[in-house]
């Protein structure tokens, strides 16, 4: 009988998904984590893999152990008995850098999009051939008989190091994480580190000043909008149906595509995966057809209407992805007003970044506040307060509690876009209530 594999903080986005693919690759997994629901754990829950609450009895000799990264001997007491007891544990990255030695390997690595190009690059290639992947939203396929992996590579504390992809999607690099990275600099150090790991191509986005510093082993390819791109995308059609372009590689027409999404950041994320495919010799015609059938991946421009209310959940927690979200809204909702509800997630980089928040937020008709969603990493909480945030911002602000969003309700021919990195779906979640209350009230 083979041995299980036992996941501590199984609920986390990429050891949720990973959990999932080892299981329907056939072998025996279980985890553990906290009682409070997190978005990944129906999947797990569909799939009757067992979530058990943290504790020390739960780990055995003969399992095979996977440790989520944010778990240490002083926050975790099944961290704390394995280093007590000798138990053998990988971290989450350790382990998928071993496994990935299998496949033909395609990594999506960035400081933003990476999720949706992960997303992307696995839906097409898998209608056109078996696969395997693993996406951030805690989204995981496992096949034994697939020639490819695809998968998300997460710059975050250097945890991408131990991978070495056949090919990789670099979408950008900025300046994130502040309560790691030092600068710019040290971000850029770490992808740099990563590129030169590529064995066989490396398709980085070539408007992107720092990018176009990358140095690397095997061929890069740039692609985006200018000429001085190996791949270029170019005759953009931006409707409230979706996005088309042309792109060219060198010179030759490879055709027009469509995608059902929405933002120029989704054309580049759309051009990047038909760059790595076509370099891999992946027929034009399939990848065009699978491109139009993208459903999006969970939490990234993710729509509901609740009575006639449109609601959009975003994971944009940073600068640069208010504005591509906000950007999308727009595209296709020409005619609405667009309302932002965000959470800053974490004091360090709400400090670090705040006057870039407040330009981003900018880009709405009117924000909506919630407190900051602090990260149990974070010794010092710092000085700043959501309410330094909203002095800056010139647009109509307010800050609001998830138990009053009473002051959404002030606009007329709204959308509304949530965004955040934290528990900003539990605002989303009254509002919902909220307006459902106001229509049962009505009838």
């Amino acid at each position: 009988m083979s041995q299980t594999y036992h996941f501590i903080g199984i609920k986390g986005s990429g050891m949720s998904a990973l959990a999932l693919m080892l299981h329907q690759m056939g072998h025996q997994v279980q985890g553990s984590d906290v009682d409070k629901y997190y978005f990944t754990q129906r999947g797990l829950e569909q799939a009757g893999i067992k979530i058990l609450p943290f504790d020390e009895k739960n780990l055995s000799s003969d399992l095979i152990i996977i440790a989520g990264n944010a778990f240490r001997p002083d926050n975790n007491v099944e961290i704390a008995f394995a280093d007590k007891e000798g138990l053998v544990y990988r971290r989450y990255h350790e382990f998928l850098g071993e496994f990935m030695r299998d496949f033909t390997s395609m990594g999506v690595a960035g400081a933003h999009g990476k999720t949706s190009t992960t997303g992307l690059l696995s839906h097409v290639l898998s209608h056109i051939t078996d696969t395997s992947f693993l996406i951030g939203d805690g989204t995981g396929r496992g096949s034994a008989a697939a020639k490819y992996f695809v998968f998300e590579s997460d710059e975050y504390e250097r945890h991408f190091l131990p991978y070495h992809p056949e090919y990789s999607i670099i979408t950008n690099i900025d300046f994130d994480h502040p309560d790691y990275f030092t600068s710019l600099k040290d971000v850029f150090d770490a992808f740099n580190d990563y590129a030169k790991q590529v064995k066989t191509g490396l398709f980085v986005y070539g408007e992107d000043r720092e990018l176009r510093k990358i140095t690397a082993n095997a061929p890069i390819y740039y692609y985006g909008e200018t000429g001085d791109n190996d791949f270029i995308a170019s005759d953009f059609l931006r409707s409230t149906m979706g996005s088309s372009f042309k792109v060219h590689f060198r010179g030759k027409n490879l055709g027009q595509f469509s995608i059902p999404a929405f933002g120029r950041h989704n054309i580049m994320n759309a051009t990047a995966v038909i760059a790595l495919l076509y370099t891999a010799g992946v027929d034009l015609d399939l990848m065009r057809e699978h491109l139009k059938t993208f459903a999006g991946v969970k939490r990234r421009f993710t729509e509901k209407v609740v009575n006639d209310v449109t609601i959009i959940d975003d994971f944009a927690h940073h600068p640069t992805e208010i504005i591509a979200t906000l950007d999308a809204a727009r595209q296709k909702y020409p005619s609405k007003e667009i309302v932002a509800v965000f959470q800053p997630h974490t004091f360090t980089r709400t400090i670090a970044l705040l006057d870039e928040f407040a330009t981003a937020l900018n880009q709405a008709d009117a924000v909506y506040l919630a407190k900051i969603y602090g990260s149990a990493r974070e010794v010092d909480h710092g000085e700043v307060k959501v309410e330094d945030l909203a002095a800056k911002i010139s647009k109509k602000s307010q800050v609001i509690t998830a138990e009053n969003v009473s002051p959404l309700l002030d606009h007329e021919n709204a959308v509304y876009v949530f965004m955040g990195a934290g528990d900003i779906q539990t605002y989303e979640y009254s509002f919902e209530q909220l307006i459902a209350s106001l229509s049962n009230n009505v009838q």
